[in-house]
């Protein structure tokens, strides 16, 4: 059984079609590069499957199982995180508030609880980063690493990079291939 499968996806924005009749499928523990022109559909067909943006044709099943995707909070259910080329966290807080941040529950915040918790996942992981540093002293590469464990912190099995080593130096490319072939074992 496959992790992903698209089938027949199509994206149309009034005059440009941005994807036709996709299929690709995906198994638990393959790395897959898209690759292609600018404009050749390739962020289009994440954001689908993240759920930011719908398709006009097409299915998509998780598992074997039929899933509708109608936003990110439907795609992280589904066990799906995506980190975007560009990166959602907040430089004024620590990293594991970014990484926390909307699941805490309960009137009281435990900043000590919160850091060993994405401690933690942090060594689990195998992702080399202070939970306790301010996100706008990290560079470029620590960022990435914050989002890639927000998402694993939230129980993401299949994991989106969009464009992830555009921003990157090339030392911090190879580690971030380090990183995901870790993470594939």
């Amino acid at each position: 059984m496959n992790a992903v499968d698209l089938k027949g996806i199509t994206k149309r924005y009034t005059q440009v079609t941005a994807n036709t009749a996709v299929d690709f499928n995906l198994r638990e523990g393959e790395i897959h590069a898209l690759l292609g022109e600018n404009g050749a559909g390739k962020t289009t067909l994440m954001r689908i499957l993240y759920g930011l943006s719908k398709p006009d044709e097409g299915t998509i099943h998780i598992r074997g199982s039929q899933a509708v995707i109608r936003s990110p909070q439907d795609a992280i259910r589904a066990g799906i995180g995506m980190v975007s080329q560009h990166f959602t966290l907040i430089p004024t807080m620590s990293v594991a508030e970014n990484v926390t941040l909307g699941l805490e529950k309960g009137l009281v915040y435990d900043p000590k609880r919160t850091r060993e918790s994405v401690a933690e996942a942090a060594r689990r992981f195998n992702i080399s980063i202070d939970p306790a540093a301010l996100v706008r002293d990290l560079s470029v590469g620590e960022r990435q690493r914050v989002e890639i464990l927000k998402c694993l912190y939230r129980n993401a099995r299949i994991l989106i990079l969009d464009e992830p080593t555009a921003v990157l130096v090339p030392q911090e490319v190879e580690q971030l291939f380090a990183s995901l072939l870790r993470l594939k074992q």
